[in-house]
């Protein structure tokens, strides 16, 4: 019997503790940092209105509870039982169908949008199509952390945020190039009429990841960028309106860096959440 096999026939257990001082996201990363070190924990589930976590775990409960009561957080132990993989292999499947599906529409307005972009000759709209390209990244490498590690997961979040932040000061050099006088006036009716599409797009994205209602680090994640996404397209139609009011390429620059600003404060937050 090869590892693989042998690993999906473990015996996979819940554990509920109820943990009084866990009242914010500052105390679950706490929690997700010192679970971290633990071997064999599949997956948590927290319940923060609720001050409650689930911990799905092979390996023995007792290093868990010790590992929560260190940080003084007032973890009571609720229960414990076994429980089928199949169950949580649910879940799985739910992720893997959500994030395929947010990809497959973010990648199809990266490629719409920096298409339009260059031929409209908007800052906006380019930026918008890489903030959608970062996306798309980070939806396919958490295809890959669906069932995997905490520590996985977390990971890949790192690896999404600093992503994030690399286009971000690529975007900043290129708004940049314009202001110096590079490039013409860009085509107003162009960004409105495609940014009222990619905000039809992102808001069917987040409608579905907050419908999966998962609270994994790389679906939080997801979450967080494709939020930035909606405050994004709506700034570049009120550009577009402007560009056409002022006959200048300005307004259309200022979206640019402002985009560009929040893909970077999202990428923080990425690398805060993968702490």
């Amino acid at each position: 019997m090869n590892r693989a096999r042998s690993s999906e026939r473990e015996t996979m257990i819940k554990t509920t503790f109820h943990i009084s001082k866990m009242d914010c996201p500052s105390e679950e990363r706490m929690i997700r940092m010192k679970l971290e070190e633990l071997n064999g924990i599949h997956s948590l589930q927290f319940d923060i209105p609720g001050r409650k976590l689930e911990v799905y775990h092979t390996d023995s409960g007792d290093k868990i509870y010790n590992a929560l009561d260190s940080l003084q957080l007032d973890t009571q132990f609720v229960s414990s039982e076994v429980t089928k993989p199949a169950s949580i292999s649910d879940d799985q499947h739910q992720e893997s169908r959500v994030l395929w599906q947010v990809l497959i529409i973010n990648f199809f307005f990266f490629a719409l949008e920096i298409i339009t972009g260059f031929i409209a000759g908007s800052i906006g709209l380019v930026a918008d199509s890489l903030d959608m390209l970062a996306d798309s990244m980070v939806y396919g490498l958490a295809l890959f952390a669906v069932g995997s590690q905490i520590s996985r997961k977390k990971k890949v979040a790192g690896i999404s945020g600093y992503f994030q932040l690399t286009l971000s000061i690529l975007g900043f050099a290129e708004v940049v190039r314009r202001f110096l006088g590079h490039g013409e006036n860009p085509d107003f009716l162009m960004m409105i009429v495609i940014s009222l599409m990619a905000l039809a797009g992102n808001a069917s994205c987040l409608y579905l990841l907050q419908k999966s209602r998962s609270q994994e680090a790389h679906m939080k994640a997801s979450m967080i960028f494709t939020s930035n996404d909606v405050i994004v397209n709506l700034g570049v139609i009120a550009a577009g309106g402007l560009v056409y009011l002022t006959a200048s390429k300005v307004p259309d620059l200022i979206i640019g860096t402002i985009v560009f600003i929040l893909v970077a404060t999202g990428a923080y937050r990425i690398l805060q959440l993968s702490k």
